[in-house]
């Protein structure tokens, strides 16, 4: 039987209404995927995690050197690869993060850095002093809250099987980027002279990310004197790591920390010989949920001032 008019304006009535659900599906899918990426972003990224972020919502920050950078990265990445860019010296102390504020916005801003995107930093798993940790604690410290690394850098990029490009940087467009976008977070860094009113306060722990020797005494960096900080534990910051560069998982982080007196309820100061290498142990402490502050003045400082030492052997 042929449905007459009225049934036949029915169907197309239900037709219209499915195609305006479907519609309607699918846009709110593309609000939610947006709104996903609008709050809170997850400190470790594994490679699918980055590729899931639309482009227009990041920044992904390579902090390998700029030959390296050529020969491969990830696409539409942007290199910043000498972190000592970022720094001066003062009064004979290297190392030191430049924090003037038209610095920054001068230097990050035509590179398409904004509060309001996604940076996500990576640098390659077999570098000494894992410098992407520098740029993290970097980022955290000029006040971007949604800053992430990428596990495994590059190498873990390419494992995955994702896309490689080379050659120079794209192009990139101003960013907003303003000084009055930039606020000093003053949680994340410690000076000398916060860790020497804290060396024996029980609330805190610093922690000396160096090898061994140079927490022992020696002293391959000039600095003038050779030692460690008074009551600071020795952890040297591969131990935070599986050999493939990828972070060890959170039990075995915990076992580690176990081992070495340290309770989740410290607050944690972490220094090297310049604030390079514990910028990575910074990392560790912030992806466990400790409060955690790095020193960048490190070793430079500490041993040029007459604040005591501790020297083994």
């Amino acid at each position: 039987m042929k449905p007459d008019s009225t049934s036949g304006v029915r169907i197309l009535s239900i037709k219209k209404k499915v195609n305006i659900l479907l519609i309607l599906s699918l846009f709110m899918s593309g609000i939610y995927t947006l709104q996903s990426f609008a709050g809170e972003v997850e400190l470790l990224m594994t490679p699918e995690m980055v590729s899931a972020i639309p482009e227009h919502q990041r920044v992904v920050v390579d902090t390998r050197s700029s030959w390296k950078f050529v020969l491969s990265h990830i696409p539409g990445a942007i290199n910043l690869g000498d972190w000592q860019e970022f720094t001066h010296t003062v009064n004979g102390v290297k190392g030191l993060l430049k924090e003037e504020k038209s610095f920054i916005a001068d230097k990050l801003g035509p590179l398409g850095v904004s509060s309001d995107k996604i940076i996500v930093i990576y640098g390659e798993p077999n570098d000494p002093w894992r410098t992407d940790g520098r740029f993290f604690w970097m980022f955290e410290r000029y006040g971007f809250q949604r800053v992430a690394l990428l596990d495994g850098g590059l190498a873990g990029w390419k494992q995955a099987g994702k896309k490689i490009q080379r050659g120079r940087q794209n192009s990139t467009l101003q960013s907003n980027l303003t000084t009055s976008n930039i606020n000093l977070n003053n949680q994340v860094i410690a000076d000398k002279v916060l860790i020497k009113k804290v060396l024996l306060d029980k609330n805190f722990r610093i922690i000396d990310n160096r090898i061994r020797k140079e927490f022992d005494g020696t002293t391959p960096y000039g600095s003038p004197r050779g030692g460690h900080i008074p009551n600071a534990i020795h952890i040297h910051w591969p131990k935070f790591f599986q050999t493939n560069g990828n972070l060890k998982t959170l039990p075995a982080l915990n076992s580690l920390l176990d081992q070495n007196g340290i309770r989740p309820d410290q607050e944690i100061i972490v220094y090297c010989t310049g604030g390079v290498r514990s910028a990575m142990a910074y990392f560790v402490f912030r992806y466990m949920g400790f409060k955690v502050r790095n020193y960048d003045g490190s070793w430079w400082d500490w041993s040029r001032s007459s604040f005591p030492i501790e020297v083994n052997g």
